[in-house]
C-alpha cells in the first residue's frame, strides 16, 4: 500500500473553487458535513489555570463569541485561502470592516490618502469621521496614480481606495499605488468589493489589507450582513484583532455561516452574473437612448487595458447614463419587471439603482459632477436570471424614453 501524501492535500494546491466549498472546515465530534453553528457567547474551561493561559495568550482555545468563535474562524479562515492571505477577521457589516481596517491603522496626528470616488458610505468615514478624531485626509482622483504620489505627506500612515470604484466602475492601479504608499511607509487598503475575489486579488498586487461587504456576493442571496479584512498576521493578529475585540464590530456566528454556505457557490454564481453583466453592456452600448456605458470588460471603458492587467474579468456591476437627466433615468427604472429596485448588490436577483439619490445622495451637486455621478446614471447588479430577458427588460425600459 502507498504511503505517498496526496498532493492536494495541501490547500495551496487546490484551484479558487475548491477552497470556496472546502478550505477552513473544522467538523465535531458528531462528522457533519454542514459547518456546525456555534451560537453560544461564551465558552467554560477545564479549570482556572487553563482560563488564564487562554486570556494571556499562552494557550490555545476560544473564549468568548466578540472575537473569536468556531464558526466565525471557519469563515474568517476560508475567506483567507480564498484570498491568499495569512489571516482575517471577520465583521458584522462592510462598513464595520472598512471603519475597522481603517481606524486601527491611525491615531491623532496622522494622515490618510483616499480616492475620491468612494461608496458614500466609505467616503464619510474618510472625509468626516476620521478628521473628528485629529486624523487629516486628502481626496484625489484615483484614475492617475500620480495624483496619489502627490498628496503623501511624511505623517500619510494610510492610503484607502476601491477599484471598480462605485458606481462610476473607474479603476485605480492598484500596483502603481501600492509602491507609492510602501515607498512613504504607508500602508495601502483596498475595498474589493465589486470584483470580488473571483476577479481581483489586491494583495497579489502589493495591497496589505482588502476588505469586503460580506453582505454583497458572498452571501449572494439577500439574506444576511457582513464584513471581513484579509492581510498579513502582523496586521490582522494585531491592531485590527484589538479593535474587534475591544469595540465589538462583530458578526453573529449566524451570519458567519450564512457566509460559508454562500461561498460554496461564490465562483459559479460571479461568473454566471458576469457573463450576463457583459451580454448587458453590449446591449446598452448599442443602445441610441444610452449616452454611455461603463463597464470594465467593454472596449468602451477609457481603462479597459489597466481593467484586462489587473482584473481576470469584469463583475457584474454595469452602469449606464440614459440620455436626458433623473427624470427619464427613473421611467428606465419604474419600467422594469425583472430588475428590482433597490440599494444592495451582488444578489442573484437583478438589481437597479439611481446612485443620485440613494447611495451618493448625500454629496452636493458639485462632488456628484466631480465623480461623474449624472441624474441620468443608473447602475445594475446584474444577477443570474436569463441574459435575454435581462435585455429585453432594459429594452422596454428605455423604450419609456
Amino acid at each position: 500500500m502507498s504511503c505517498e501524501k496526496n498532493p492536494l492535500s495541501d490547500t495551496k494546491s487546490r484551484s479558487a473553487r475548491t477552497i470556496a466549498v472546502h478550505a477552513g472546515q473544522e467538523r465535531s465530534q458528531h462528522g457533519e458535513t454542514s459547518e456546525a453553528i456555534y451560537m453560544n457567547s461564551g465558552f467554560t474551561y477545564p479549570n482556572s489555570a487553563a482560563a488564564e493561559a487562554r486570556f494571556k495568550g499562552e494557550e490555545a482555545g476560544f473564549i468568548y463569541s466578540r472575537f473569536s468563535n468556531p464558526t466565525v474562524e471557519m469563515f474568517q479562515n476560508r475567506m483567507a485561502q480564498l484570498e491568499r492571505a495569512e489571516a482575517a477577521r471577520a465583521t458584522a457589516t462592510g462598513m464595520a470592516a472598512v471603519t475597522t481596517a481603517l481606524m486601527a491603522q491611525v491615531k491623532a496626528g496622522d494622515h490618510v490618502v483616499a480616492s475620491r470616488a468612494l461608496f458614500g458610505g466609505c467616503r464619510f468615514v474618510v472625509e468626516d469621521y476620521l478628521p473628528r478624531w485629529g486624523v487629516a485626509t486628502t481626496l484625489v482622483d484615483g484614475r492617475d496614480a500620480t495624483n496619489f504620489a502627490k498628496a503623501m505627506q511624511p505623517d500619510t500612515k494610510l492610503v484607502f481606495l476601491e477599484t471598480p470604484t462605485n458606481p462610476t466602475l473607474d479603476l485605480v492601479d492598484i500596483a502603481a499605488v501600492a509602491d507609492i504608499a510602501h515607498a512613504h511607509g504607508a500602508i495601502l487598503v483596498v475595498d474589493n468589493v465589486f470584483a470580488t475575489p473571483i476577479w481581483q486579488k489586491p494583495l497579489e498586487l502589493g495591497a496589505d489589507l482588502v476588505v469586503y461587504s460580506a453582505t454583497k456576493h458572498m452571501d449572494g442571496q439577500g439574506r444576511a450582513l457582513g464584513g471581513i479584512i484579509l492581510g498579513s498576521e502582523e496586521l490582522i493578529g494585531g491592531d485590527i484583532h484589538t479593535i474587534i475585540r475591544q469595540t465589538g464590530p462583530s458578526i453573529s456566528p449566524f451570519n458567519a455561516w450564512i457566509m460559508l454556505k454562500g461561498l460554496e457557490t461564490l465562483d459559479l454564481r460571479v461568473r454566471q452574473m458576469t457573463e450576463n453583466a457583459g451580454k448587458v453592456a453590449d446591449f446598452l452600448a448599442g443602445h441610441e437612448k444610452v449616452k454611455q456605458v461603463m463597464y470594465p470588460f467593454h472596449k468602451s471603458h477609457g481603462q479597459y487595458e489597466l481593467a484586462k492587467k489587473q482584473m481576470s474579468g469584469g463583475s457584474n456591476m454595469v452602469s449606464f447614463e440614459v440620455k436626458g437627466g433623473q427624470e427619464e433615468a427613473f421611467k428606465v427604472a419604474d419600467a422594469l419587471s425583472i430588475f428590482l429596485i433597490s440599494n444592495n448588490l451582488g444578489d442573484a436577483k437583478s438589481i437597479i439603482s439611481h446612485p443620485a439619490t440613494t447611495t451618493h445622495q448625500r454629496f452636493s451637486e458639485e462632488v456628484l459632477a466631480e465623480l461623474n455621478i449624472s441624474g441620468g446614471l443608473l447602475r445594475l447588479s446584474v444577477g443570474l436570471e436569463d441574459a435575454d430577458d435581462l435585455i429585453a427588460d432594459l429594452s422596454f425600459g428605455l423604450e419609456q424614453i
